[in-house]
């Protein structure tokens, strides 16, 4: 199930975790049932399910122990389902409980720690408080290349979210960089039609945008809307976005034809 969601194969994603879902009904108590119920609400986040993603994180939170790991990640999700539902006031304070949680439990240098660090990131980040959320992204990226090199996963995750916050502060060239940094990371571990990477092409293409660089953006938005559409369907929040940037975009470069 983990595996299909990798390769953003959703449906089949789903179908595997109910699978393990109704084995685990079958068993004495243990972690598989919360374990699963976990992954179907990240399975059921990424394809904009937000209530029913909900629902299995709170279900799962009810089957852990209150003050370990695995409640700290529950927290850690909850505050990223929040963030995708646009909602992120209400998601930071799941953040910040998952955070102080894990930082307890193992210290602050540990990889999972940087992560929950990320992710409060970037929900104050969408609140406005950049100087705030720049300093998150830097200790996550910090934590992240002592602990897994240059070429992690999660690298090319905060080089993303940080290009996004450089590009808001008109460091353009900042922002390129670490967009072009991301782009190489997440197509080597995940592959060049990725939904997450389709994510740092829109975002590269709405800085070449900024830039004025309206031909290579076009290209950028293009290719991230097909990957969006072939992997989450046309009508995705992210799919719908990024279409909607495309359309703008081609409309502006229409009036500035017009002759």
């Amino acid at each position: 199930g983990q595996a299909e969601r990798a390769a953003g194969r959703l449906d089949a994603a789903e179908r595997l975790f109910l699978v393990g879902i109704a084995a685990a009904e079958a068993l004495p108590p243990g972690p598989q049932l919360p374990a699963f119920l976990n992954d179907l609400g990240m399975t059921y986040k990424y394809a904009a399910r937000f209530d029913e993603a909900e629902a299995a994180y709170r279900r799962a939170l009810e089957l852990v122990p209150p003050d370990g790991m695995d409640a700290a990640s529950i927290w850690h999700n909850l505050g990223g389902l929040e963030h995708a539902r646009g909602r992120h006031d209400l998601g930071e304070p799941f953040a910040r409980r998952g955070l102080a949680l894990r930082e307890a439990l193992v210290g602050p240098g540990h990889p999972a720690v940087a992560a929950d660090v990320a992710a409060l990131a970037a929900l104050v980040q969408e609140q406005g408080r950049l100087d705030e959320a720049e300093g998150l992204y830097r200790r996550a990226i910090a934590v992240f290349e002592s602990a897994h090199g240059p070429d992690h996963y999660e690298l090319g995750v905060n080089c993303s979210n940080l290009g996004a916050l450089a590009a808001a502060r008109g460091r353009y060239d900042e922002a390129d960089a670490l967009y072009a940094r991301s782009l190489r990371i997440k197509e080597h571990v995940l592959g060049a039609e990725h939904p997450d990477v389709a994510l740092t092409v829109h975002n590269l293409g709405v800085l070449r945008i900024q830039q004025s660089r309206f031909d290579e953006a076009e290209v950028l938005l293009v290719r991230a809307s097909g990957a969006f559409e072939a992997a989450l369907g046309p009508e995705h929040p992210k799919t719908r976005a990024c279409r909607r940037e495309l359309e703008r975009l081609r409309e502006r470069q229409a009036q500035r034809d017009v002759p």
